[in-house]
């Protein structure tokens, strides 16, 4: 070999190990930025909430680990959850959300559609060309990589889809306790990139729920964060219609207060909230109001409750508590779920492993055993038994 050709090799070569470096490095430095835990494991809680988090079935409504490239079916030492840590916090079954395009700057008052974050993050992390130019393709992608992981968990993780199949694992995991299962959601319907026949792709490739926006207005409605906050678009309401017929669940997280009149008046099955707050412990334009929560549990709706601080309006599971408080008091014990958004893009006061002192919260703020049952995971499998595709 000439010196000449010596001297390309070692260039390719520095060239491929600082693109690995970088592949590496990039996406945890942004994580562990952006996914903080504000007080670190391991977590007490009295002897009383222990025992009784462990007879619990916990499932959570929202989460979005799967933006951020790791396997998780391995533990993690940044991020808030995976599938190891969800097993060791009680969880039988989380809902796993699909990102597929944020702002910059990032806010919840107002943001347009013109910037997108997620791509070079995608680009980083090695998501496949066709991911590029594509929100749809983001999608799918996400959704394979969970599948995926499912299949090399030798058991310890499943997704499922339909009733069936959520019959089926919770089953199993009463015999070998331990066990996860995993929901497919979508964050944004501007996935469907303008097309509402998009949304049977979507479940073909296992998405179970997914909400019309996320922080931008997009072309099936208003989002609570975007230009106009407007309500459904006829595009819009032809998704409705098809998500209904195909058994997929809406989620009304992050709707303008227009978009979510507009679906409760034409909606023929319940809808979700999975993850946010609400205006009686905490005012702001994220979260729900009374009427609005009113008209959610008229629907048979279920609203999930999470753990950031613009949700509660606050840093501990006391926070988390007292919000739930208020929906039970306003709707209800049966129309409240939790959402935790972890590894959302937002600071949380414990990681998966410390739902305990949600238990714990719940029992200081005078909730019955029966009721915590519903609350931390009851309500939610109940909902999914009833509302997944036979």
């Amino acid at each position: 070999m000439t010196r000449k050709h010596r001297g390309v090799g070692f260039f390719l070569l520095a060239l491929i190990v600082l693109l690995v470096a970088v592949r590496l490095a990039v996406p945890a430095q942004v994580e562990r930025g952006m996914n903080r835990v504000l007080q670190g494991p391991p977590y007490s809680a009295s002897p009383e909430a222990q025992a009784l988090h462990a007879r619990l079935a916990v499932a959570d409504l929202h989460a979005d680990p799967l933006l951020w490239g790791r396997d998780l079916l391995l533990r993690s030492s940044r991020g808030q959850t995976d599938i190891p840590r969800l097993a060791e916090g009680g969880v039988a079954l989380q809902v796993f959300a699909v990102v597929s395009k944020t702002p910059r700057g990032l806010n919840i008052e107002h943001n347009d559609d013109s910037t997108d974050n997620i791509l070079p993050l995608a680009i980083v992390q090695g998501w496949p060309p066709r991911t590029w130019g594509s929100l749809k393709q983001r999608a799918l992608y996400q959704a394979q990589r969970l599948h995926d992981m499912a299949a090399r968990s030798q058991g310890r993780f499943s997704v499922v889809g339909t009733q069936a199949e959520l019959r089926g694992f919770l089953e199993r995991r009463a015999q070998q306790p331990g066990q996860v299962a995993g929901v497919l959601a979508i964050e944004g319907a501007q996935v469907l990139e303008g097309d509402p026949a998009n949304v049977d792709a979507l479940f073909d490739a296992g998405f179970r729920m997914m909400s019309p926006t996320h922080f931008f207005d997009d072309e099936m409605a208003g989002s609570a964060h975007g230009v106009n906050k407007g309500g459904l678009t006829e595009k819009g309401r032809d998704m409705i219609r098809r998500m209904e017929q195909r058994r997929m669940i809406v989620d009304l997280a992050h709707a303008s207060p227009k978009t979510i009149d507009e679906v409760l008046a034409m909606a023929t099955r319940p809808v979700v909230v999975s993850h946010g707050g609400v205006k009686g412990t905490c005012d702001n334009r994220r979260n729900l109001s009374d009427d609005q929560l009113r008209r959610i549990a008229a629907n048979g709706g279920l609203v999930g409750i999470g753990y950031w601080e613009t949700a509660i309006c606050g840093n501990d599971a006391a926070a988390v508590a007292r919000a739930i408080r208020h929906v039970v008091r306003t709707i209800g014990l049966q129309h409240v779920a939790l959402g935790s958004d972890f590894d959302g893009a937002v600071p949380v006061p414990f990681d998966a492993t410390g739902l305990v002192l949600v238990t714990q919260a719940l029992m200081d703020a005078g909730f019955s055993e029966p009721e915590i049952t519903r609350i931390m995971g009851g309500n939610q499998l109940d909902f999914l038994a009833k509302n997944l595709p036979e």
